[in-house]
């Protein structure tokens, strides 16, 4: 089963220099409701990735990051879209996790709980870290310019020409239903694609 992951600060909010640290300093990009309640047409999960270091550098307690994540998701569905779950590491880069992006652990993680093909899927992120980690598991990065992306966009061709860039959240999603669509148009149908007939009578 693919899967559509997404990094949060960027891509979804608006990223702060000083962190998104409560409810009150979150603010979503524009159009990104409008992409995640696209995306909800989809049956891909949609899980959201995303390094929260400012737990661990002791700027907000895990309780309110949590707190965060809930009325994020809620917001989100209010307005007809979804988010299937949120994984995000606590650490600081000097601890040297496997969680931490651009290392995989996340995206390892939502594979075993949720079942996901990471071969299969999407990841949509903002920052170098997020197409590396992307790469180490073998899904398909896209960057988007909003967030970090505005600095790195750049950066991120001389590395990596092969990932696509899109403005924001938005003209990515409509990347990966484009794509999609061409993928159903062209597989080879299968025994199981074709409806059973309803019993006459």
């Amino acid at each position: 089963m693919r899967a559509v992951f997404l990094d949060r600060d960027g891509v979804i909010c608006e990223n702060r220099p000083d962190h998104v640290k409560s409810w009150a300093e979150f603010r979503f990009l524009p159009g990104a409701l409008f992409a995640l309640r696209r995306l909800a047409e989809t049956p891909f999960p949609i899980v959201v990735v995303t390094n929260q270091a400012i737990i661990h550098r002791g700027i907000v307690p895990a309780e309110m990051v949590d707190e965060i994540h809930v009325r994020m998701t809620q917001s989100i569905q209010r307005l007809g879209g979804r988010l299937d779950a949120i994984y995000y590491c606590p650490h600081r880069p000097e601890e040297g996790c496997f969680c931490r992006k651009p290392k995989p652990g996340l995206l390892f993680q939502a594979a075993k709980d949720l079942g996901i093909s990471l071969e299969d899927s999407y990841l949509i992120g903002d920052a170098l870290t997020d197409v590396e980690a992307a790469l180490a598991v073998g899904c398909q990065p896209l960057l988007v310019r909003t967030g970090r992306g505005a600095l790195q966009s750049d950066l991120v061709p001389q590395r990596y020409p092969e990932v696509p860039i899109f403005r924001d959240l938005p003209e990515a999603v409509s990347w990966i239903l484009r794509r999609e669509a061409r993928i159903l148009l062209t597989r080879p149908l299968k025994v199981t694609d074709v409806p059973l007939a309803a019993p006459l009578g």
